[in-house]
């Protein structure tokens, strides 16, 4: 769950993973995410014979001993735990570092807690599919057949749980209140009942990573089963599984509380407290590394781990292989595990991160290998949320290293250069908000794609930079990385573009021209300007009293000054606005009186200042009628750009 990132991550985060965590070829009309009944992911062909060392417990634990503490170390992370699941067994199962900081207390695999974050979703999704079977639920029928409240569709389609699922329900993100520290049990019918997002595309046609869909399944669950949601993950998941110390539950049980780990931002900082999901089915689970490598066993041997079967193996087929791909030749979801792809094995995975904790747990399907890493801290600059790819990648390079042949680009340079070109420029991602105050991030973190020289590509996304270079038309792969690209152009334009491992998450659009790069540059100047305005109005005094100047201001100038300095206070409360976001703080209060301040401001400085320059074009000398005019421009173009982006207006939702 990518939430309480610093707000410019919040476009990646609320971009991706997921940012994350965590969000690409062919010219001519763009395809709209496959239908899943008609996709069946193909037989993977078996990769040619690899010289990777053999995955044995001795080498493993040998080979992620030598890298967890170092890593731990240099990301400044006090604890980790990891998982390796192999054939059924566990391999490898260890804890690193601390659980407690300050009590020098050791992670346990067996009884340290972590939060997985969205990594909880795949146990919701094992619910809806255990209901399924059971003949209660459908995949694809208007889901408000489970509900006791209306979801609306849009343009004539209905909402399922394909939808759900799959991450296409078209939903707008939500943010406020995802995750706090208020020790109370989150009402789920309520929170769900509360706000309804609104629809940015309809449902089943593009990817936007949905907590609220995900919450509105484990729902459907609780309703229909006729258990609460927490009884029925414990009764029917965790039990059969032998997971006895994994729960949903917000507070924990009192029986828990002492096992769960701190979670840190860094290992710098005091540890902050239990964070409180409020939609629990998208990410509130508390497990030990052990309990999570059960389920990855179970998983691995459709559905079963001894004597429990806890989904049928065509149940298990069905999640894995019925695939939604958002553009053609990049790597999909099923239902609920998105697919990877590393060293040209199939991965079926599911990443999760709350503020403090970060997951990934991945599945070597036709391998029989599972591996599950959890850190208790973001890190210095975020590293410890960037460690489980590192691991990844690396316990990938060992095992199963890469034995295909290099890709021969098909472009010649000339194409490349022109298709590079092409691409250039500012995009935004499919899963955002338009209709709230968060759409002002479109405008203030766009994700940049710059074209090299030579016909690479350059991005920088979440702080790190990379190319890519490519390989067929419109399909770029990461150099000196293992991520791809792809790119839908009609008629020389970039409709959109997706990247791996996010595709399944978000996929990105060139931004519209209310966010691009010219709309932020003539907002700045408006800033500027009125900035300019209130810190000169003193100065000007100053210099009227020592030169003897008689003459003072108009009261129409008083009136712009004034607007302009409110209109500073204004930009100073939604500061405060995005601070309490970052730390989690109730910005109820805040947010409406920011919203007020800044209408009153820029409609009332616009007012006044069209009177002043209506009198001064008449009778003032160049200078002022030169500044009248800036007036005018900076007060129209703040008030335009503050009502499109929503910071005027008396939504509270976002």
């Amino acid at each position: 769950m990518t939430t309480g990132s610093r707000m410019k991550k919040m476009l990646i985060g609320l971009q991706a993973l997921a940012l994350c965590a965590a969000a690409l070829a062919q010219t001519g009309p763009a395809p709209t995410v496959t239908p899943p009944a008609a996709v069946t992911a193909p037989e993977t062909p078996a990769p040619a014979p690899t010289s990777g060392t053999a995955l044995t417990a001795v080498d493993a634990e040998a080979f992620i001993d030598g890298l967890m503490p170092s890593a731990l170390r240099a990301a400044r992370v006090p604890g980790a735990v990891v998982v390796v699941v192999k054939d059924g067994q566990p391999l490898l199962q260890k804890g690193y570092g601390h659980a407690d900081r300050d009590k020098r207390l050791p992670v346990d695999p067996h009884k340290t807690l972590f939060r997985p974050g969205s990594v909880s979703k795949l146990f919701t999704w094992v619910a809806v599919m255990q209901l399924v079977e059971q003949g209660k639920l459908e995949l694809d029928v208007d889901l408000n057949k489970y509900l006791d409240f209306a979801i609306p569709g849009r343009n004539g389609k209905a909402l399922t749980l394909r939808h759900v699922m799959t991450h296409t329900t078209g939903f707008e993100e939500t943010a406020r209140d995802l995750l706090t520290y208020t020790p109370a049990t989150p009402d789920l019918g309520k929170v769900l009942k509360g706000y309804i997002p609104p629809y940015v595309y309809d449902p089943g046609t593009t990817p936007g990573y949905s907590n609220y869909a995900t919450a509105l399944a484990g729902y459907i669950v609780q309703r229909v089963s006729g258990k609460p949601f927490d009884d029925y993950m414990e009764q029917q998941v965790f039990a059969p599984l032998g997971m006895q110390q994994s729960t949903f539950r917000q507070p924990l049980p009192k029986a828990l509380e002492a096992q769960m780990s701190q979670g840190y931002m860094t290992w710098d900082d005091k540890p902050k407290g239990f964070e409180i999901i409020s939609m629990p089915p998208a990410g509130s689970m508390s497990a030990p590394g052990a309990d999570m490598g059960r389920f990855m066993s179970a998983m691995l041997q459709q559905g079963r781990l001894g004597d429990a079967q806890i989904l049928k193996p065509e149940t298990v087929k069905q999640m894995f292989g019925q695939l939604t791909q958002p553009l053609p030749d990049l790597m999909g979801i099923g239902l609920g595990f998105y697919e990877q792809n590393i060293n040209g094995h199939r991965v079926l995975a599911h990443g999760g991160d709350t503020v403090l904790f970060h997951s990934d747990l991945l599945l070597f399907v036709d391998k029989g290998i599972g591996l599950y890493v959890s850190v208790n801290a973001a890190g210095h600059e975020r590293q410890g949320a960037w460690l489980r790819d590192k691991l990844f990648e690396a316990f990938a390079d060992r095992y199963l290293p890469d034995q295909r042949p290099a890709t021969k680009p098909a472009v010649d340079e000339a194409t490349a250069k022109l298709h590079a070109q092409q691409m250039a420029g500012a995009y935004r991602n499919t899963r955002r908000e338009d209709s709230t105050w968060l759409s002002v991030l479109q405008l203030l973190s766009p994700l940049k794609v710059q074209a090299l020289e030579d016909g690479r590509l350059s991005i920088d996304l979440a702080g790190a930079r990379s190319t890519y270079r490519e390989v067929k038309p419109y399909f770029w792969e990461e150099e000196h990385g293992k991520r791809r690209l792809q790119a839908i152009v009609e008629n020389g334009k970039v409709k959109h573009w997706g990247l791996e491992p996010f595709v399944f998450a978000f996929i990105f659009e060139p931004v519209p021209f209310m966010a691009s790069p010219v709309v932020l540059v003539m907002a700045g100047l408006a800033i500027v300007a009125l900035l300019l305005t209130v810190l000169l109005w003193p100065v000007a005094a100053v210099l009227r009293r020592r030169h003897h100047v008689a003459v003072p201001p108009t009261k129409q100038v008083t009136w712009v000054r004034g607007a302009s300095v409110l209109a500073i206070v204004a930009l100073g409360l939604w500061g405060w606005v995005v601070a309490l976001l970052e730390s989690l703080g109730d910005a109820s209060l805040v947010l409406p009186l920011a919203q007020l301040a800044l209408a009153v401001s820029v409609i009332g400085g616009l007012v006044v200042a069209g009177l002043h320059a209506r009198s001064a074009l008449k009778v003032g000398d160049r200078w002022t009628k030169a500044l009248a005019i800036v007036w005018v421009l900076a007060f129209a173009v703040l008030l335009i750009v503050a009502t499109y982006h929503h910071l005027i207006g008396f939504n509270q939702n976002y």
